[in-house]
């Protein structure tokens, strides 16, 4: 019996080893299912550029000294063009001076403000002869050119007495006693040509502003 049992096991069929199956097509599906999931990684972490940017609460003018009270942080996509504009990080804590007219909602221009200018600047108004070109308005950049009077109605050649000066304001002629034809504007001066500027007003000298030269022009 024992031998009949023995005999039944060696007849009996081995079974047969499992082979691992594997499909290439198994394989590139996965493969691309991780590339989309990167994918989409990557353009959610490029579209994430924004940056934290200071904008005016309110309109500001050349000459205002402004802090972190009159500053708003905005979030904002610029393309790298970030070093532009006022960071939080650039506002120091006593604060900085507007050299350029900021609007209400706008983003400061790193250009449009400055440390030192209340320092340096004084602001005085300047009744002119003549009326202003139409490109001098508040924020442009004028040169300031007097012409000396030597009698009645006559005047040496003219000099410009203050180059690149910022114009804050153009002043109503309501109030001024002024020929027609003349204006009255509110402009920055270096503090070291007020002397020169106040002078010629004093002379009763022939004052006009014309809009500044560009660089390289």
């Amino acid at each position: 019996m024992d031998a009949m049992t023995s005999a039944a096991r060696d007849r009996a069929p081995t079974p047969a080893r499992k082979r691992f199956w594997f499909d290439p097509r198994f394989a590139i599906g996965v493969l691309l299912v991780a590339a989309s999931i990167a994918g989409v990684v990557a353009i959610v972490g490029s579209a994430d550029t924004s940056v934290l940017v200071l904008a005016a609460r309110a309109p500001l003018a050349p000459g205002d000294h402004v802090d972190g009270d009159d500053l708003v942080a905005t979030s904002v996509r610029l393309d790298g063009a970030d070093r532009l504009y006022l960071l939080p990080d650039d506002l120091p804590s006593d604060g900085l001076v507007v050299t350029k007219p900021v609007a209400r909602g706008e983003l400061v221009a790193a250009s449009a403000v400055g440390s030192m200018l209340g320092e340096q600047q004084t602001a005085i108004v300047l009744v002119l002869k003549g009326e202003l070109a139409e490109s001098v308005v508040a924020g442009s950049g004028v040169d300031v050119w007097s012409a000396r009077q030597t009698g009645s109605g006559l005047f040496e050649a003219p000099v410009v007495i203050v180059s690149a000066a910022t114009v804050v304001r153009l002043v109503d002629r309501q109030g001024f006693v002024v020929d027609d034809g003349s204006a009255a504007v509110e402009v920055l001066v270096p503090r070291s040509q007020v002397a020169r500027v106040l002078e010629a007003v004093a002379n009763d000298d022939a004052i006009s502003v014309v809009p500044a030269s560009l660089p390289g022009k």
